[in-house]
C-alpha cells in the first residue's frame, strides 16, 4: 500500500467521507507537508481502493440540490489492510529520497559560492516552512493526540535540517 493510499485510507477509517471532504481533512492537518497527495489523486485512489475492496461508496443526495455526493466508507478488509499498513509504517523505517541528497553528491560541480548561496536559500525555505507548520498547528488547538504527534514530527525533522543545513554552511565557510 502506498503511503497516499493509507493516508486516504485512514482518513476514511475515522468516518465516512466524501473526495472533497477528504481534500479539506488534508489541507486542514497539513497532510501535504509530510505526504504526496494532490486533489487531483485523490478520486484516483479512491477508485483503486474501492477496486480492492478496502473501501466502499454510495451516493448520498444532496439537500436542496440535484447532485449527489459518492461518499465513502471503509470495509473489514480495508480496516485489516489499514492495521497491517499502520503496524509496518510504525515498525520499520524507510528510506526517502530527498533532492537535497543528490545536491549533497554533486557539490563538487559548484563553486562554494554557489554551494552557499543555494544551501542559505534551503536555510530559508525551511525558516519559512518552521513558520507555516507552527502556524497550521497553532491554529488547529486542541488537536487530537495522534494528530499532535504528526505536527511534532514534522516540526522536530525540520528543526534538524535546520541544524545540519547551519553546519553544513559552517563547514562550508570554514573552506573559503
Amino acid at each position: 500500500m502506498t503511503n497516499a493510499e493509507l493516508a486516504i485510507l485512514s482518513l476514511i477509517a475515522e468516518a465516512p467521507r466524501h473526495g472533497y471532504e477528504i481534500d479539506q481533512i488534508i489541507e486542514a492537518r497539513g497532510m501535504r507537508e509530510w505526504t504526496e497527495i494532490g486533489f487531483s489523486s485523490i478520486y484516483y485512489l479512491l477508485k483503486k481502493l474501492e477496486k480492492a475492496g478496502l473501501v466502499e461508496s454510495e451516493l448520498i443526495p444532496i439537500q436542496g440540490r440535484g447532485k449527489a455526493q459518492r461518499v465513502y466508507q471503509i470495509t473489514a478488509d480495508g480496516r485489516a489492510a489499514l492495521t497491517e499498513a499502520t503496524l509496518e509504517a510504525l515498525a520499520h523505517p524507510k528510506n526517502s529520497f530527498p533532492p537535497i541528497l543528490l545536491g549533497i553528491a554533486n557539490l563538487p560541480v559548484v563553486s562554494q559560492e554557489q554551494a552557499l548561496g543555494a544551501l542559505r536559500s534551503f536555510r530559508d525555505a525551511l525558516a519559512e516552512r518552521l513558520q507555516h507548520v507552527t502556524m497550521r498547528a497553532e491554529s488547529q488547538q486542541p488537536l487530537p493526540d495522534h494528530v499532535a504527534i504528526l505536527f511534532d514530527y514534522s516540526l522536530a525533522m525540520i528543526m534538524a535540517e535546520q541544524t545540519w543545513v547551519e553546519a553544513t554552511i559552517q563547514k562550508i565557510e570554514s573552506e573559503i
